[in-house]
């Protein structure tokens, strides 16, 4: 090939790769991007979903974590209210992945964790339809917007639980954070978020058996990134899970 038309493939890859818009970009990402991951090897949860601990050194490796969870009674729901953790889905947190950015934390983490991403027609932030693979149910939810609550973005550590095992006494600048991080945030199939409420693991876990390990893998993560204490049955149970 010529010089000449060295330079033309080379100025034509340059204006279709200037055609693609960021929403384009980030729907159309790779397979392979969009694979579940084990939270022992997502430690910012900027990856997406939650494959099972399957290996006897990542079990070995989730205990050890889970180990050094310190434990304390749980304290009253008083003066618990959403709102103490700031506007939902705020994108004004400092100190986490996405904040800032100019999309709100829910559609973040829908793009982060959807497969078949589609975007509202010139917003590159706003997800109206996609596929979710529920790490919950392990059933595949083929969602639109008009159906918002069918998926719903859980909290790992509630954050009422938060509430009581401490945040009560914390700034907002830092209950804005856990409650904006996407370490603590999962899109899940809405039913299941709405048994969990504000359970630890002694009282829910997730339906899928071979999920459980993982989830309280990112319950023990959450916890030890923000200071947060867990009750004793809850971490008696997320040592069962992973032995």
């Amino acid at each position: 090939m010529s010089t000449r038309g060295a330079v033309t493939v080379v100025l034509g890859a340059a204006v279709m790769f200037s055609l693609v818009s960021p929403a384009d970009s980030r729907a159309r990402a790779a397979p392979e991007s969009r694979a579940r991951v084990a939270p022992l090897d997502n430690p910012h949860g900027t990856r997406p979903g939650l494959a099972p601990v399957r290996s006897a050194r990542d079990r070995i490796a989730a205990l050890r974590l889970i180990k050094r969870l310190r434990v304390r009674g749980m304290g009253p729901k008083t003066g618990y209210t959403r709102a103490r953790y700031g506007a939902n889905w705020a994108d004004t947190a400092r100190g986490v992945p996405y904040a800032r950015n100019g999309c709100g934390t829910r559609n973040d983490l829908l793009a982060r964790d959807g497969e078949q991403v589609r975007y509202r027609r010139g917003s590159d932030c706003v997800v109206i339809a996609m596929s979710l693979r529920d790490p919950y149910t392990g059933r595949t939810i083929r969602w639109r917007k008009q159906r918002a609550d069918q998926v719903q973005v859980d909290h790992v550590v509630p954050l009422s639980y938060e509430w009581r095992m401490g945040a009560s006494r914390w700034p907002m600048a830092k209950r804005m954070r856990i409650a904006n991080d996407p370490l603590n945030l999962i899109p899940v199939y809405g039913d299941a978020n709405q048994a969990k409420g504000g359970s630890g693991p002694a009282s829910w876990l997730p339906p899928l058996r071979r999920i459980r390990c993982a989830y309280v893998v990112r319950f023990a993560q959450v916890s030890l990134k923000y200071g947060l204490p867990v009750t004793r049955a809850d971490k008696a149970v997320m040592l069962a899970q992973c032995r």
